[in-house]
């Protein structure tokens, strides 16, 4: 799992913070790695990693029209495809703002977060 540093973002973790939080959501995964992608582009990275697919979770058309463009890219430069999984309707209205958001200002958010990263922000 690729770890990126969207510099327009305004992150609360510092990637490494991040990349730990990954590794520790997903560690018991056979076969997944959380690193840092570094900088550059993504299909450079997952070309670099001996990657075939990106694999990217949409919860709507929003999502779909705004992820369509940057998957025809990557294939474009590295041949790298993009695999899109459908989110589960119950999730389909989160945002990381939104649940920031709430999160800061008191609302009980627990259930969306995995116990790696509710740990830290609760500190």
């Amino acid at each position: 799992m690729a770890v990126s540093t969207n510099h327009s973002k305004k992150y609360r973790f510092s990637e490494d913070e991040r990349v730990a939080m990954v590794t520790e959501t997903v560690g018991g995964l056979r076969g997944v790695v959380a690193m840092p992608m570094g900088q550059g582009l993504l299909a450079d990275f997952c070309k670099d990693q001996g990657a075939e697919a990106i694999v990217k979770g949409l919860r709507s058309t929003v999502d779909y029209a705004y992820e369509i463009p940057m998957a025809t890219m990557n294939r474009h430069l590295t041949g790298v495809e993009t695999v899109f999984l459908q989110a589960d309707t119950r999730f389909t209205h989160l945002s990381s703002s939104l649940l920031k958001e709430v999160q800061s200002l008191g609302g009980d958010v627990d259930e969306y977060f995995p116990r790696a990263v509710l740990r830290r922000l609760l500190k």
